[in-house]
């Protein structure tokens, strides 16, 4: 919890003040009784309080004065609400590395349903591009709301040679460029963008990831990496068992220079969490909500309860 106006709590320090006249006053009257030495007499004299219960008759009260000072400072809690505009490319490798069945039933297949899922988690206003990367890289879904057309070509991907890990951001560069030069055109508000790019090898083909972090930078657009798979995968090619381990090193590299997070997966159920996790945190963000009218309505019930319980037990207000 955090307050909007802090300062007004400085005013707990008079709550704090009447607290303690009111000890001192208790105080005082319990050291004139004691000098009163006819105890008998005393009693007929002074009628009998309602002891504890007064206190407590007044704690009530004072807890609804803290509590009404309190929401002077405005108390707020955060909570999550969706972003109301992003645009994002999902940059998907399709090398054949990803046949590699280190991850049941493969890699690729997992990648599948878990990239689904993420088209799921992120809100609807949210523009989602696809981009698949092999040897090449091609946008295969322009930014779009429709996530049913991103679903159905995500079923439709196909594997392919070479891994080109820089042209894939590079062309998901290109397609949020042209994306917002569309928005631009008809006199929308360009709204923040992210790419999210999985894969599991290394850069062998296409430019250089130093050249794609540089273009990243330059268009202020961050790149999340998630590095997919094991590092005991292997892949059957003609009869030859050749291992397929994952490049952590570069995607991490990629994603700490372009100020994006970078994840790694080595499960079908450890790349789901990514990708809800990425999803949470591309698609929502935390507002401040006012609270302050919980201890306003508390304050009251106490401070009533308080002078209510004052007057049934002593006849007074306090």
């Amino acid at each position: 919890m955090s307050f909007q106006a802090p300062w007004w709590l400085l005013g707990l320090l008079a709550v704090v003040a009447l607290v303690a006249l009111y000890v001192v006053l208790q105080l005082r009257r319990k050291a004139y009784a004691a000098r009163f030495t006819n105890v008998a007499l005393l009693g007929t004299l002074v009628p009998r309080r309602p002891g504890w219960r007064r206190h407590l008759a007044f704690g009530l009260v004072a807890l609804g004065l803290a509590a009404l000072v309190v929401s002077l400072a405005v108390p707020s809690t955060e909570v999550r609400v969706p972003r109301e505009r992003a645009t994002v490319i999902m940059a998907v490798d399709v090398s054949l590395s990803m046949q590699a069945t280190d991850i049941e039933p493969s890699r690729f297949e997992a990648m599948q349903v878990a990239a689904k899922q993420f088209v799921d988690v992120l809100p609807e206003r949210i523009n989602l591009g696809l981009v698949s990367f092999a040897g090449t890289a091609t946008t295969v879904v322009t930014p779009t709301t429709d996530r049913g057309q991103v679903r159905t070509a995500i079923d439709n991907l196909e594997l392919a040679e070479s891994t080109a890990i820089g042209e894939a951001v590079f062309t998901s560069l290109t397609a949020v460029e042209n994306f917002q030069s569309s928005l631009d055109a008809d006199g929308e508000e360009v709204p923040p963008a992210r790419i999210v790019l999985l894969s599991d090898g290394y850069n062998t083909v296409g430019r250089p990831d130093t050249q794609a972090v540089e273009a990243a930078l330059g268009a202020g657009i961050p790149v999340s990496t998630i590095a997919f798979g094991t590092d005991y995968g292997t892949l059957d090619l003609d009869g030859e068992r050749v291992p397929v381990p994952v490049d952590r090193a570069t995607l991490e590299k990629i994603a700490d220079a372009t100020g994006g997070s970078y994840s790694e997966a080595a499960s079908a159920a450890e790349l789901e969490q990514v990708y809800q996790d990425l999803g949470s945190q591309i698609g929502y963000t935390t507002e401040p909500r006012d609270v302050s009218y919980w201890f306003v309505r508390g304050g009251v019930l106490f401070a009533l309860l308080g002078v209510v319980l004052s007057l049934i037990w002593t006849n007074r207000l306090l």
